[in-house]
């Protein structure tokens, strides 16, 4: 086509035409498979760690840790990438990547081969979101986004709640390695179907991209977080497989950052911390993902190690939160327009606080309907206040070319904080459950029946010296691990909740639109 660009911009019709409905599914199904794939593993840890003979939780929550540090990995090169080869193919070639590391997932033999295939999955799933946002501005134009973005919102939306139920449901009634088949005839047809619909774009080479910067960022975090996570192994920080591998990735952090002031295109460009909104929503984002995201995680795991729930029970009983994030995230997106980030907020992590809190009292009697319904469902309405008002309040004031940047920054920075909370709070969890010789018993005797083996002597005299009560004993125990873990967690909310205070309390002027009233394309 010889149109230049601003002549396009005539030609979008006003109502949404069969044309862009069938780009929006193409993305939209894509969209499904990576936000499912992020929720439907967190019912399934128990089961992992009981079937692939995990001894530690920090180990099997390495199958979550590893799948959200690939998508930050990911997330900065997809733009460059979008460019230099083009959308159609590089949003293909994410799809195959996807469903060949979900299919790989299904086939893994221990959990460090099902660590390592999620990290394939996540490269593939982590360039999906990006790419479909860039298709769909592309097909849409400017006046027609605000509608196909509240289509691209339903994943967003059912992800949370369908993921959890879903992943009980094939646990429960197939096995575990079907929460990953399930996204081999899903992949094949998103190929197929992209293949019809999406339109060719031709690739329009444009900046270089930085991977000494990549080769320092991502293998710096992923060090630093193993490290973490091998505390409980290692039983304390003294050995060097913790502090030598910490040392290391910090150490590749600190030149990360001081490196990426010199280049021109850094991989994440930290200049952007000028603007006192996007260093106060980002710091808020890191500390709010980090705590919500890595306690939450502990919920699926508590009803189904305590409560003895079954893993689909266990997903039906988190979906309230998603229900609670599905009702405020629209409220919250209009509040946004109208009011300042820094009086909404607060408010969303105010009821966080509360329910973290809450489940920091837990034991291992408490009830499902008159106390985690109500705390789940009012932390998912404070989820729902937070995320999306941050997201605004950091990209509002920046400039339209620096948008883009800033949304990368943000987007890695939410990825790289749910790791390091889940790697933090499961490290809390598994120190907690080897302080009590009650667990541990139970634990070594579980594994005893599993493996047709004695018990040691010194665990049979623990548990005879017990008697009747060892069994409540080592479940109150258990959830007060929990509890200790939940209420880290809580103390992290609250200094997340301390940093939003700090959030504009005036509406700020919005640069978003360029100089031909576009929207600019969100990744970098």
């Amino acid at each position: 086509m010889s149109d230049t660009g601003p002549a396009k911009v005539p030609e979008y019709p006003d109502k949404i035409d069969a044309a862009v409905l069938k780009i929006a599914g193409v993305v939209v199904l894509g969209s499904i498979m990576s936000i499912l794939d992020i929720t439907v593993v967190n019912v399934a840890l128990p089961t992992f760690q009981a079937e692939l003979g995990v001894e530690n939780y920090s180990t099997v929550a390495w199958t979550v840790t590893a799948y959200t540090l690939a998508l930050a990995a990911v997330i900065p090169l997809t733009g460059w990438a979008a460019d230099r080869f083009g959308t159609k193919r590089l949003y293909m070639l994410a799809l195959a990547l996807f469903t060949a590391g979900s299919v790989l997932c299904a086939a893994a033999w221990n959990i460090e081969t099902l660590i390592g295939f999620r990290v394939l999955q996540g490269l593939g799933g982590g360039m999906l979101m990006p790419l479909g946002m860039t298709i769909m501005t592309k097909a849409a134009g400017p006046e027609r986004m605000g509608r196909l973005m509240a289509i691209l919102g339903v994943p967003m939306l059912l992800g949370p709640i369908l993921g959890p139920i879903l992943g009980g449901f094939l646990i429960d009634n197939a096995s575990w390695h079907w929460i990953f088949l399930i996204n081999l005839p899903l992949g094949i047809g998103a190929l197929v179907y992209a293949l019809r619909v999406l339109p060719s774009d031709s690739p329009q080479p444009s900046e270089s991209f930085d991977f000494l910067g990549m080769a320092m960022m991502s293998p710096g975090l992923a060090l630093f977080l193993y490290g973490v996570s091998s505390i409980p192994d290692a039983g304390g920080m003294g050995e060097p497989k913790v502090w030598a591998t910490m040392l290391v990735g910090a150490l590749l952090v600190i030149a990360f950052v001081i490196y990426s002031f010199k280049p021109k295109h850094p991989l994440l460009d930290l200049r952007l911390f000028k603007n006192y909104n996007l260093s106060i929503a980002t710091l808020t984002m890191f500390l709010f993902a980090g705590a919500f995201f890595g306690g939450l995680l502990l919920v699926p795991t508590y009803f189904q190690q305590v409560e003895g729930a079954t893993p689909l029970k266990a997903g039906l009983y988190i979906a309230i939160q998603g229900l609670g994030a599905m009702l405020t995230m629209p409220i919250a997106g209009i509040l946004a327009d109208r009011y300042p980030v820094g009086r909404i907020v607060p408010v969303g992590l105010l009821l966080i606080c509360g329910g973290m809190f809450a489940l920091a009292t837990i034991d291992a009697d408490t009830p499902y309907w008159t106390f985690f319904a109500p705390v789940l469902f009012v932390m998912g309405l404070g989820m729902g206040l937070t995320m999306m008002p941050l997201m605004t309040s950091a990209l509002r004031t920046l400039q339209s070319h620096e948008v883009a940047r800033g949304s990368t920054l943000l987007n890695i920075t939410q990825q790289v904080a749910s790791s390091a909370g889940v790697a933090i709070i499961s490290v809390v969890l598994t120190n907690q459950m080897k302080d009590s010789q009650a667990v541990q018993a139970a634990r070594a005797l579980a594994e005893a029946e599993a493996t047709g083996t004695q018990p040691d002597p010194a665990v049979l005299d623990f548990v005879q010296s017990l008697g009747a009560q060892f069994e409540s004993v080592a479940m109150a125990d258990l959830a007060a691990a929990f509890a200790a873990s939940f209420f880290v967690a809580a103390c992290l909310c609250v200094v997340a909740l301390v940093s939003s205070l700090f959030l504009p309390k005036k509406q700020e002027a919005s640069h978003l639109l360029d100089d031909q009233g576009q929207p600019p394309v969100l990744i970098h």
